[in-house]
C-alpha cells in the first residue's frame, strides 16, 4: 500500500502535467495529440490557418495528398456555387409533345424527399387538364451520361443508400425502403414506394428468441432483390435501386394509372427537343439546398449531382453531364487557385472513392477563398454545426465548444477527416483548419476532435 508521502508526490506530479499541458503553445498541444501511442501508425494531413489574414497557425503534412473521403464534398460543393451561381436551380419539367407526358430531367438529387412530390404534381396537372388517355411516358435524363455508377466504388456496396446510381432524373434518393415485420409465425416483406419496378425475393427466416439480422442480396437479374436473415421484431431499411431515370417513369406510369388515365405504349427513355414541349408542370429545387444536404447531412447523391451539373454546365454544353468532366472542372477551379496538381487527384464528388486524393493544403485554400467570397454567409450555413446538427450535432456539445465548429465530416475505411471553420471561445477569432487521416483507427475520431478544442481553447 503506497504511503502518504508517495500518494501526494503522484498527485502533485499529475498537477503539475495539468499545469503543463495548459501552457503549452497550440502547435505542442497538437503534436502531443497526434503523438499518442495510438495514433503512431496514423498518417495525418493538417493545416490551420487565420482566417482572416490566411496566415498559418500550424501544420502537418500540409501538401501531401491523402485520400478525403466525403472532405471531398467540400471541394464539389464550393466549386458547384461559385460556378454556377447562388440563383442556380434544378429545373425539372413535365409537358405534353403530340399526347405523349413527357419529363425532361435536371439531375436534382431532391425529388421525391421530403415532401417533393413531383409525381403527385404531375398527375394533378393532367387532371387539371382533364387528360384520361396518354400515348405514352417520355423519360429524358441526357442531362447526364449513361455511367451511373463510378468504376471506384466499393462493388459490394452498390446496393446500400450512400452508393446508388446517379442519373439525370432521380427519386426518393434512387433508392426503396423495404419493411420487414413477422406475423402469426410468417415473414412479411413491404416496399415503400409500393411498386413492381422491384421484385423481392424472401429468404427470411421467423425466429422467436435471439436477435433480428436482416440484409439483402442483388440478384444477376437487374432490380431483383434476395432479402435474407431472420426475424423476431419488425425492421427495416433502405436499398438503392438499378436504373433510376426507369424507375421514376415506371412510378409515375402507376401512380397516373391509379388515378384512372391510361398509358399506351408504357415507357421510352430517350432525349427530346424541350422547345416542342407543352409544359404543365415543373419543379424547383434551389442549389443551396441541395449543398445543404451535400454538406451538412453528407448525402452523397447530392454530391455526385452537383458534380455532373458542374460539368454538364461548364464543361460539356448543356448535356451528358460526367465524372470525367466533372473532374475537369475541380480542376480547373484548383488550379486556378494556383494550387500544384501533385496535392489532388479528383475521382468522383462525393468522396466515396477511395481513389480520391486532396491535402489538407487543398482544403483550407478551398474554404480560404469561400471565406473571403460574397456567398460566405450561405456556404456557411450548409456545414455541420458542432452540438447543433449534421452529422457533429453529438459532437462538441458542451457549453465552451457549442456553436463554434461549422464542419464537414468524413469517413470510409480507415479514413477520418474533419476539415471548416471555428471559432475560439475567449476572443471569437475564427480558424479555418483541415485535419484528414489515412490508415485511421477507433481513437483517431476523438484526436481529430481534440485538435479541434484545443484550436477553440487556444483563441
Amino acid at each position: 500500500m503506497l504511503s502518504v508521502r508517495t500518494r501526494i508526490s503522484a498527485i502533485l506530479a499529475l498537477v503539475f502535467m495539468q499545469l503543463a499541458a495548459c501552457g503549452a503553445s497550440l502547435q505542442e498541444k497538437i503534436e502531443q495529440i497526434i503523438s499518442r501511442k495510438d495514433q503512431k501508425n496514423v498518417q495525418y494531413g493538417i493545416m490551420v490557418v487565420d482566417a482572416q489574414t490566411g496566415s498559418q497557425i500550424f501544420s502537418h503534412n500540409p501538401s501531401t495528398p491523402l485520400t478525403p473521403a466525403s472532405n471531398m464534398k467540400l471541394v464539389t460543393s464550393f466549386t458547384a456555387l461559385k460556378r454556377l451561381g447562388i440563383d442556380y436551380n434544378f429545373v425539372t419539367r413535365a409537358g405534353l409533345i403530340n399526347n405523349k407526358l413527357v419529363v425532361i430531367g435536371a439531375g436534382d438529387p431532391l425529388l421525391g424527399l421530403a415532401g417533393k412530390d413531383f409525381i403527385g404534381q404531375i398527375t394533378e396537372a393532367l387532371k387539371a387538364k382533364s387528360i384520361e388517355k396518354l400515348d405514352g411516358i417520355i423519360i429524358d435524363a441526357s442531362i447526364f451520361d449513361n455511367e451511373r455508377v463510378n468504376l471506384n466504388w466499393p462493388k459490394a456496396q452498390l446496393n446500400r443508400p450512400y452508393a446508388c446510381e446517379i442519373s439525370g432524373i432521380n427519386y426518393n434518393g434512387n433508392c426503396i425502403k423495404i419493411s420487414v415485420s413477422k406475423t402469426a409465425g410468417k415473414i412479411k416483406l413491404i416496399k415503400d414506394p409500393d411498386t413492381l419496378f422491384l421484385k423481392l425475393l424472401n429468404k427470411v427466416k421467423p425466429i422467436s428468441k435471439g436477435r433480428s439480422t436482416i440484409g439483402s442480396n442483388r440478384t444477376k437479374q437487374e432490380n431483383v432483390i434476395t432479402v435474407y436473415g431472420k426475424c423476431r421484431k419488425a425492421a427495416s431499411f433502405d436499398v438503392a435501386i438499378e436504373k433510376p431515370a426507369v424507375f421514376f417513369g415506371y412510378l409515375l406510369y402507376e401512380n397516373l394509372g391509379r388515378a384512372g388515365i391510361q398509358i399506351q405504349n408504357i415507357l421510352t427513355e430517350t432525349s427530346v427537343n424541350q422547345e416542342r414541349m407543352q409544359i404543365i408542370a415543373q419543379f424547383n429545387t434551389p442549389i443551396t439546398e441541395v449543398i445543404q444536404n451535400c454538406n451538412k447531412d453528407s448525402l452523397q447523391i447530392a454530391a455526385e449531382c452537383l458534380f455532373k451539373t458542374l460539368a454538364a454546365n461548364t464543361i460539356t454544353g448543356g448535356r451528358t453531364g460526367s465524372w470525367q468532366a466533372g473532374r475537369k472542372a475541380i480542376e480547373d477551379y484548383l488550379m486556378g487557385l494556383g494550387i500544384d496538381k501533385a496535392e489532388f487527384y479528383i475521382d468522383d464528388g462525393s468522396g466515396l472513392s477511395s481513389v480520391n486524393k486532396l491535402s489538407a493544403n487543398v482544403l483550407t485554400r478551398v474554404l480560404l477563398d469561400a471565406y473571403k467570397s460574397k456567398l460566405w454567409p450561405e456556404f456557411k450555413q450548409t456545414l455541420a454545426i458542432g452540438g447543433v446538427d449534421g452529422t457533429i450535432r453529438k459532437q462538441f456539445y458542451k457549453d465552451r465548444y457549442r456553436s463554434r465548429v461549422f464542419a464537414k465530416t468524413g469517413i470510409i475505411n480507415g479514413v477520418r477527416s474533419l476539415s471548416g471553420l471555428c471559432i475560439a471561445a475567449d476572443n471569437d477569432r475564427e480558424y479555418i483548419f483541415s485535419i484528414i487521416t489515412n490508415n485511421a483507427n477507433y481513437p483517431t475520431k476523438k484526436a481529430i476532435f481534440d485538435i479541434v478544442e484545443a484550436i477553440i481553447d487556444e483563441g
